[in-house]
């Protein structure tokens, strides 16, 4: 899976500033052109930075579908199917056109806080059931479980799970993963900040929230990581550092799509029961952009 390679950009869904927020798919044909031009390798629809819990099935549909023929295989797409309810992820990914897709990433069951045996189970399932690879998306500030580096390497024995999106934050628990998984199972960073970090002890690269908003110099840092020049990428990194944590002060996505509006890619509209920055945000946000 060298086409998962590099920075895969966590695409945010651009709604219209309306009352109904209703799917802004010209905005959405601009970003995808944006983020492509500014060389990142892949693109992820329909993860968590998109919203996903918030959008319906038929908006869903034709996202995918939109994104399918806009993007006409200048890089490879990943989907985004997970939930805390296995039997209807399986449901999900039966009805859904997979076609295309290089790979499903999804997000380990969040609230009901299984054990790692019920986390395992579950991702056996849908790995089972996946007509695509499937990435681990492991993110306990979000679930509020975690996937141990063991329960990782143990899902990598799947022949349908290529990898993992490692967003834990536990440099400790990725360096386990890096020490002893197979050699062709992914290890994907989920944290912008940790790129270059997880790259230097075997990381293939990051599915990315600020990619949206900086591809370019977001997709540089990666490759001269992956080419073994941390001085530079280091420099690269450490011009995101005031300007990361903005991305996740009033939530994600409410950070990165500010940084998009002000670049006038897209409105910075979200769903209830997430509200636009406020203009302390937005204005802190724009002037470490610049």
């Amino acid at each position: 899976m060298d086409n998962l390679r590099g920075t895969g950009v966590a695409l945010v869904t651009p709604f219209t500033p309306t009352p109904d927020r209703a799917v802004d798919y010209p905005a959405l044909r601009r970003l995808i052109d944006f983020v492509i031009d500014g060389g990142v390798e892949y693109l992820v629809i329909n993860g968590t930075t998109a919203e996903s819990p918030t959008l319906t099935t038929e908006e869903k549909a034709e996202i995918l579908r939109v994104a399918k023929e806009h993007v006409a295989g200048r890089v490879p797409l990943v989907y985004g199917i997970g939930g805390n309810d296995t039997a209807a992820v399986e449901r999900t990914i039966r009805s859904t056109d997979l076609t295309g897709i290089a790979a499903l990433l999804s997000a380990s069951p969040y609230y009901n806080k299984p054990t790692q045996r019920g986390i395992i189970a579950h991702y056996q399932r849908v790995a089972d059931a996946s007509p695509v690879p499937v990435l681990l998306y492991n993110v306990p500030g979000r679930t509020s479980s975690n996937l141990t580096a063991a329960t990782t390497l143990e899902l990598a024995k799947h022949p349908n799970i290529i990898g993992i999106k490692e967003a834990s934050g536990n440099l400790e628990q990725c360096i386990a993963i890096a020490a002893a998984k197979p050699a062709d199972f992914l290890l994907i960073s989920g944290d912008d900040m940790m790129t270059t970090s997880l790259i230097s002890f075997g990381a293939v690269g990051i599915i990315s929230v600020l990619a949206n908003a900086f591809p370019r110099r977001f997709s540089d840092m990666t490759r001269a990581a992956l080419a073994g020049d941390f001085p530079a990428a280091s420099k690269l990194l450490f011009g995101f550092v005031e300007l990361n944590p903005l991305m996740y002060e009033e939530s994600n996505p409410v950070g990165v799509k500010a940084a998009l509006a002000a670049q006038g890619l897209c409105s910075d509209a979200v769903r209830l029961p997430l509200v636009e920055g406020s203009e302390g945000l937005k204005a802190r946000i724009a002037a470490c952009a610049e």
